[in-house]
């Protein structure tokens, strides 16, 4: 891509880390301006757009080079990236596994499908953050719901934009299967 005003160099850095070097990159450049995100974790693929599209700025595409990936991302106008933070519920994982023991929750991984198989909590129910905005009918409307990753990065975009929606019951489960120390279903 032409006109790239600066590269960022993530690669080897898994979620959130990409997102949040990018965050910190696109904030010393000017509207307009283009970052190049050099990456080989696969869950930036969605990441960086929903990111992108939650905070003002211009997701332009998406290059793949073997195993790295290339994000091109345009600057939007200066109160891009100001967005307050939604009042997002936030719980531990120790708290939801005490909620989950007492009875029936909905648990929405979003991590990306080669994540969830690798292990994820019991009952969850994988929606990976690329595909929430369209597969949100999915997701119930009535009664709290748990959204988690791998880190609580990606279930905080989730939220937001499941928000976006009108959505109102969504609990975020931090730090995620990261940090997991429950059971686990393959």
């Amino acid at each position: 891509m032409e006109n790239v005003t600066k590269t960022l160099d993530a690669k080897g850095l898994a979620c959130p880390m990409p997102v949040v070097r990018t965050k910190k990159a696109i904030d010393e450049l000017s509207a307009g301006d283009v970052l190049e995100v050099v990456v080989t974790d696969r869950g930036s693929i969605a990441d960086i757009p929903m990111w992108a599209k939650n905070t003002g700025h211009e997701y332009l595409e998406l290059v793949e080079e073997g195993d790295v990936m290339k994000h091109y991302v345009r600057k939007g106008g200066e109160h891009a990236s100001d967005k307050e933070e939604s009042q997002l519920k936030t719980i531990t994982n120790e708290e939801y596994l005490d909620i989950a023991d007492k009875g029936q929750v909905t648990l929405i991984d979003v991590r990306e499908p080669d994540e969830f198989t690798e292990g994820h909590a019991p009952g969850a129910k994988n929606i990976p953050l690329g595909q929430v905005e369209q597969r949100a009918d999915e997701i119930p409307a009535e009664g709290d719901v748990y959204i988690m990753c791998r880190s609580g990065g990606r279930a905080g975009m989730a939220c937001d934009t499941l928000e976006t929606l009108g959505r109102k019951n969504l609990i975020r489960v931090a730090p995620g299967m990261g940090d997991w120390n429950g059971p686990v279903e393959s």
